[in-house]
């Protein structure tokens, strides 16, 4: 009989770093909410993990102050057992009045109330690795319930390696993993800390690799974990992880009602939380939202304490409209005008030059939708319960996948950009922070035009040469756009002597780009070749980027 226990509730299991200190610690789940002032970040292993796990945490924040107020008393709008799926008639203003009331007094007081901690420990059987209740996990009657009868656990099919969990890794059996952290004979073990952190992180970042599905009486195919599908974006902080997740903690907005919050753990039971997501609708709350499943993962462990991780894929709701989702940037289609969440393919692009997408700007395909986070912070700033003059930074995270039909990660993407909240909201600075940034792409178009000339005198490809030097000059460009960013403050400040100081910046790297490559000059750059208009050499392509940078800076 299976008697081992880990509750996350109370074991060590989450990787912060101390305000104090620059070494990693693990805490359990009741230590991070009671000392979470005192903890600058999550530290886990990618972070990717740590955005995975800190949803978790907002879901647990979100269940219980959407229910009760900073003193621990319950909402007279709330149903008498708040766990129930229903409110009391509510007047939507008043609730919104009262949900901010108590996220201005927590953030005030600098601390989580004890209510969390409360909560934790009547809900901590659902937080144990074991038992009859397996934290994001199923039971062997439950699996078998669930899935073919071929697909059974005692027939050893549909299982996934430790070493596929385990997103540093990301192998399957069938394509190794060359420049894994890890050797081969480890990529297979994981302490049970790990296993909780990836379990979850699967949950969130699930490939299309595994096969097996839960039986439903319509076909489907099995999905991509939600949070893999974003181009996630949420605020980031310097100070704590108390402040962290106190700015990321929505409570109210237009797109997220007075639902009552059903996180996952507080389904009745799996068959219950299947039945609901066969309907493929797209959940009302956002507890519900940010501990969606990806797979029916069951977990057995032999008796020597390995585990073997059998995995069933279940349906997925659309992403079309999905605007409850607070982080995440939006692509519009223009002929049906659906919004769906934006997805990133690349490493090179870095986040300040799709500025407009994340203050709800219109966007090249249309969008108008600023990230749901966004708006969270423009309500707070327009309440006054944080100041015109914080620094708010803006971050992204997300993995960067190979591509159908595993759609495994290949590499993680992580930017950010941070700006004063009188600047992010202030219309007028974000209508000529984003004519700056498609000024400042110009003069990459500019760059990318000149290399290519060179590229042609040299006799080589013009693509690829082009687009090595472009993502090295964009790269050069990026701290120091990110350093004018943040420096820019509210209306009392000249715009257009802050908006002529970037451009002399711009300017200056223009043209050192283009002296450096003058520099890998030879003899044949010199002598050039004979185009339409006589000769080219390195010297009429450097004269006509010049013209052309001075003539795009002065337009506009």
């Amino acid at each position: 009989m299976q008697t081992q226990t880990f509750n996350l509730t109370t074991e060590p299991w989450i990787k912060v770093i101390r305000r104090d200190g620059n070494q990693p610690e693990t805490v359990s789940l009741i230590e991070l909410f009671e000392h979470a002032q005192d903890y600058r970040q999550l530290a886990g292993d990618m972070r990717t993990q740590d955005l995975a796990i800190f949803r978790l945490l907002l879901a647990i924040l979100t269940t219980v102050y959407s229910r009760y107020n900073v003193e621990g008393d319950r909402y007279d709008w709330i149903a008498t057992d708040p766990a129930a799926q229903r409110n009391v008639d509510v007047d939507p203003e008043e609730a919104e009045n009262q949900l901010l009331d108590t996220w201005s007094q927590l953030y005030e007081n600098g601390q989580f109330s004890t209510v969390v901690t409360d909560y934790l420990k009547q809900q901590a059987d659902k937080f144990d690795l074991f038992g009859e209740h397996p934290f994001y996990q199923v039971t062997a009657n439950d699996y078998d319930a669930l899935v073919a009868k071929s697909k059974r656990v005692a027939l050893g099919k549909g299982t996934v390696a430790l070493k596929q969990l385990n997103r540093r890794v990301s192998e399957s059996n069938n394509t190794p993993a060359l420049f894994a952290p890890k050797a081969d004979e480890t990529k297979n073990q994981l302490s049970l800390d790990e296993l909780a952190r990836w379990l979850i992180t699967y949950q969130n970042y699930a490939g299309t690799t595994d096969k097996t599905k839960v039986e439903t009486t319509d076909k489907f195919s099995s999905s991509s974990g939600w949070l893999y599908k974003l181009n996630a974006v949420y605020v980031d902080s310097t100070q704590s992880l108390f402040e962290m997740l106190m700015l990321n903690l929505v409570l109210v907005s237009k797109e997220v009602p007075v639902a009552p919050q059903h996180p996952v753990w507080e389904y009745d039971d799996i068959q219950t939380y299947v039945a609901e997501r066969e309907n493929q609708k797209l959940p009302n709350n956002l507890a519900e939202l940010y501990t969606t499943w990806a797979r029916i993962l069951h977990v057995e462990w032999s008796d020597q304490g390995e585990p073997t991780i059998f995995s069933a894929g279940v349906p997925m709701f659309a992403a079309d409209n999905a605007h409850i989702e607070p982080m995440t940037t939006w692509k519009r289609d223009k002929k049906t005008e659906i919004d769906s969440p934006a997805t990133r393919y690349n490493v090179t692009t870095a986040m300040w030059r799709n500025f407009g997408s994340y203050v709800g700007l219109s966007t090249v395909d249309g969008s108008k939708n600023a990230p749901g986070i966004v708006k969270w912070l423009d309500l707070l700033t327009e309440r006054g319960l944080i100041a015109d003059n914080q620094p708010l930074a803006l971050a992204t995270v997300t993995f960067i996948s190979g591509g159908a039909p595993a759609n495994l990660p290949v590499a993680e993407y992580h930017d950010d950009m941070q700006l004063m909240a009188d600047v992010l909201f202030d219309q007028q600075w974000q209508t000529r922070i984003e004519g700056v940034v498609q000024k400042t792409q110009t003069i990459g178009r500019d760059f990318y035009g000149f290399a290519a000339s060179v590229a042609t005198i040299r006799g080589i490809e013009p693509r690829p040469y082009a687009g090595q030097l472009s993502d090295q000059f964009y790269s050069q460009l990026n701290e120091p756009f990110k350093a004018w960013l943040a420096s820019l403050q509210g209306a009392k400040q000249g715009r257009l002597e802050r908006i002529e100081a970037w451009q002399d910046t711009l300017h200056r790297m223009a043209l050192d780009a283009a002296n450096m490559v003058m520099q890998t000059s030879s003899p044949r750059d010199v002598k050039g070749i004979t185009g339409e208009h006589g000769v080219d050499n390195i010297f009429t392509a450097t004269s006509r980027y010049q013209w052309k940078i001075k003539k795009d800076l002065k337009e506009g």
